[in-house]
């Protein structure tokens, strides 16, 4: 038991992943080592669905009161006239720019790659393509006619715009919404501690996915899952190379390498958290000390990042669902592309810089196209490794956009920046 404690949750959900595979493996009929079933007879395996069901359950949970108590609380954050003005529209201006391009290039290595092909996933959620809508019935879409039933109904798109909306009306108000954000704040913490609950379970439900899958549909499912992480490093390379070195080349005019250099102490604590939100402290540190960003910018600026920029993530869900697409049999549409560029990155303002984030937004993504969030349960198995590698990404982005508005509010120190010696 004190072994168990000591152990980090990633820890934990890489041991209930490896040994959910051994058992299921052992329990597979395939593995002749346990009698086959006759007659049409359930496999042993098909026992432990029910833990991992009960895991993809809580997930689902979370999704709806996730998405709306904490993107209200991402708007409100800015409800300071003065912090909402000239900084504030260029950070959120950047951030979700970089976040658009972090999504489409995700599916775009997904569909070149092709890491779902010759895949099969069995979910009792069955896939079925949509007819793509017009441009227009999708716009209109976008605004639920009863905001009630759109919660009800897990409608993800309408539930961003309706929350969105309330952040603005409630910064709108002004002093008399004092109490109401204060409530929400509250509210939205509840959601990110329930997020820390059910990761918790994480390494459990893992075990009987694992055992499930591995028992019934053969260890062969798994392999494919070392195509879908090089798919996601060359996304991640592509972003990091294109996407942030040209800007910081081009734009700010400084040298790529040196920038990574200098934010490398935030890299090291982002890849080993797996969290925006733990490595802010050492953030804020080394854009001050290191970039020579100043502490009106980094203050804000990095912040704001930790809670909406996830270009990480949001490159991660482009992979996944072309992955889970594909594996599927599923041919996406444009229209289809569109909606999962824009669930990802409105999903993005109101998902934590927490450990797991990720899963929880994925299954939003997923289902706004109409695929099963079921296919989680294999995903999850190398959401760790993915994780720590999309949360350092997430880091250099606000990095980025922190020192991209401050060189453009005049108060950026290139000297710091070009200076040797730093620890």
């Amino acid at each position: 038991m004190a072994f168990w404690k000591s152990l980090h949750l990633w820890q934990k959900i890489m041991f209930g992943m490896i040994l959910g595979i051994i058992v299921g493996a052992i329990l597979s009929p395939d593995a002749g080592i346990i009698a086959p079933p006759v007659d049409g007879e359930t496999p042993l395996a098909e026992s432990f669905k029910p833990i991992g069901t009960l895991f993809i359950n809580m997930i689902k949970m979370l999704v709806v009161p996730l998405i709306f108590f904490s993107l209200i609380s991402g708007v409100t954050s800015m409800r300071d006239p003065k912090v909402m003005g000239r900084v504030g529209l260029k950070a959120f201006g950047v951030y979700m720019i970089t976040t658009v391009f972090a999504i489409a290039i995700g599916l775009f290595a997904g569909y070149i790659i092709q890491p779902g092909a010759g895949v099969e996933i069995v979910v009792e959620t069955k896939a079925v393509a949509k007819d793509p809508p017009s441009f227009v019935n999708m716009i209109l879409s976008l605004v639920p006619t009863n905001p009630i039933e759109a919660l009800a109904e897990g409608k993800i798109l309408q539930i961003i715009f309706f929350s969105i909306m309330c952040g603005i009306s409630l910064v709108l108000i002004g002093k008399k919404a004092d109490k109401i954000i204060e409530i929400n704040e509250s509210l939205s913490e509840m959601m990110f501690k329930m997020t820390h609950i059910v990761m918790a379970y994480a390494p459990i439900g893992v075990f009987g996915l694992m055992v499930w899958i591995t028992g019934t549909q053969g260890i062969e499912v798994l392999l494919s899952l070392g195509k879908l992480v090089i798919a996601f490093m060359i996304g991640l390379l592509i972003h990091i190379i294109f996407v942030y070195g040209t800007a910081i080349k081009v734009i700010l005019k400084l040298s790529p390498i040196r920038f990574i250099q200098n934010i490398g102490n935030a890299l090291a604590v982002a890849f080993s958290t797996s969290s925006s939100s733990a490595t802010l402290p050492v953030t804020m540190e080394v854009a001050e000390e290191n970039l020579g960003v100043s502490n009106e910018s980094a203050s804000f600026v990095l912040p704001l990042g930790a809670t909406i920029n996830m270009d990480g993530t949001a490159l991660y869900q482009g992979v996944c669902v072309m992955f889970v697409a594909q594996a599927m049999q599923i041919d996406l549409s444009m229209a289809d592309w569109i909606t999962v560029i824009m669930t990802s990155t409105l999903a993005s303002i109101g998902v934590a810089g927490i450990p797991g984030a990720g899963i929880v937004m994925l299954g939003m993504v997923l289902s706004s196209v109409g695929l099963p969030v079921e296919a989680v349960a294999i995903i999850i198995g190398v959401d760790r490794i993915l994780d720590m590698m999309r949360t350092a990404i997430n880091v250099t982005g606000d990095s980025f956009v922190c020192t991209l508005v401050d060189k453009s509010e005049g108060k950026f120190n290139e000297k710091i920046f070009y200076q040797e010696n730093k620890e």
